[in-house]
């Protein structure tokens, strides 16, 4: 059977991908303390890169203060690029797109990953967290020094040699965090109206598009995540992000990629719209503007071409983890060779780098498990 999701795919700007996939962005904090990339991380994304027709990184900080997560991967410095230039080589060996995925966690951020430094966000309101810190309300330099470091990473991107950045606009990071009523609640030109609480994201999408242009390839992509709604009153609703989604497309937008946790995804908000299936309704809102890409607990061919009924791109992510060799078993029709859980008692056998392994260990339920590790 010829699968959709195998052919190859044209971004409008020149970009050809061999075929439909992309590995999703993952959490790894397999970094060094100072977010440089190492060997563990290589070896991970070497096996994996050879199937999928790009290749989203874990998500890149772009400043030091804007760590949410330990040993996260850095774009912040001058002297990160070169062990960036390594993976963007490692992913592009056997073909693939490379897309490094840049964010700066905002209130997310943690004191004990960014030098005890308090997180910084759109407003002074914690976020509904149990270990969240009270985040000190951004000055309007500081905001523009924000849109500045977002560019500055694009600038070492385009030097490391990647053929893309992904702009990490979900999973209430800094930049969600300008779009929803929740986190941001200024009165100034930032806050206050969605218009204004849309300029930031708009802003950075501006700025990081005019270093494309005067330092990158035609072809240089640039993409940006999002999620559709937020849990928290207020919060994001579907509305939000059509107003957010339209507003990038005049920007000229790549490609925009759902942060779901099912390609079926029904509503987060309100029983009575339990039935709505929330991606269904961005790709009607989108109507073919631009390339969507679909996401979540895409397991076989068949999850992926259900997941392309309202996508162009299908983002796999802890499948892969599972099954580094996913897009060739399904080219090769050998499905039944297919791992579809994780062994913990063979842990060599999928090269992830010790932090993600432990991670995976001991998270319940995180990731379908074969059978326990042997004591």
């Amino acid at each position: 059977m010829t699968y959709t999701f195998l052919h190859p795919f044209t971004f409008k700007n020149g970009a050809t991908l061999k075929n439909r996939v992309m590995m999703a962005p993952m959490t790894t904090s397999s970094s060094t303390p100072d977010g440089d990339v190492t060997e563990e991380e290589l070896i991970y994304y070497l096996v994996r890169s050879s199937g999928p027709g790009a290749v989203i990184t874990a998500c890149a900080y772009i400043a030091s203060e804007g760590q949410a997560f330990p040993n996260g991967m850095s774009v912040a410095k001058d002297h990160h690029i070169d062990g960036l230039k390594k993976l963007a080589q490692t992913i592009k060996l056997q073909g693939s797109k490379a897309i490094l995925q840049i964010y700066h966690g905002g209130r997310m951020s943690q004191r004990e990953f960014n030098g005890g430094r308090q997180p910084i966000s759109p407003s002074s309101v914690r976020a509904e967290r149990k270990w969240a810190d009270t985040p000190k309300e951004l000055s309007e330099s500081g905001i523009h020094i924000l849109i500045s470091q977002f560019g500055s990473a694009v600038k070492r991107a385009i030097a490391a040699g990647f053929d893309g950045v992904e702009l990490h606009g979900a999973n209430t990071y800094l930049l969600q965090q300008f779009v929803s009523p929740h986190s941001n609640q200024r009165q100034d030109d930032w806050g206050g109206s969605l218009t204004n609480r849309l300029r930031f994201p708009i802003e950075v999408v501006k700025h990081c598009q005019s270093v494309i242009k005067e330092q990158g390839e035609d072809d240089f992509l640039l993409g940006y995540r999002f999620s559709p709604e937020e849990i928290e009153t207020p919060g994001i609703r579907l509305e939000d992000t059509c107003a957010l989604l339209d507003a990038l497309i005049a920007e000229n937008i790549d490609y925009l990629h759902l942060s779901v946790s099912y390609y079926y995804q029904p509503s987060l908000v309100g029983f009575r719209e339990y039935k709505i299936q929330i991606p269904q309704k961005i790709s009607q809102h989108i109507a073919g503007r631009v390339p969507l890409v679909g996401v979540g607990s895409v397991k076989t061919a068949e999850d992926a071409e259900k997941t392309l009924l309202y996508s162009d791109l299908v983002s796999v992510g802890k499948q892969l983890i599972i099954e580094p060799k996913w897009v060739q078993k399904i080219e090769s029709n050998k499905q039944n060779s297919m791992n579809t859980s994780l062994d913990l008692s063979k842990p060599l056998d999928y090269y992830l780098p010790e932090n993600l392994w432990n991670s995976i260990k001991h998270i319940p339920n995180w990731f379908p498990i074969k059978e326990r590790e042997h004591k």
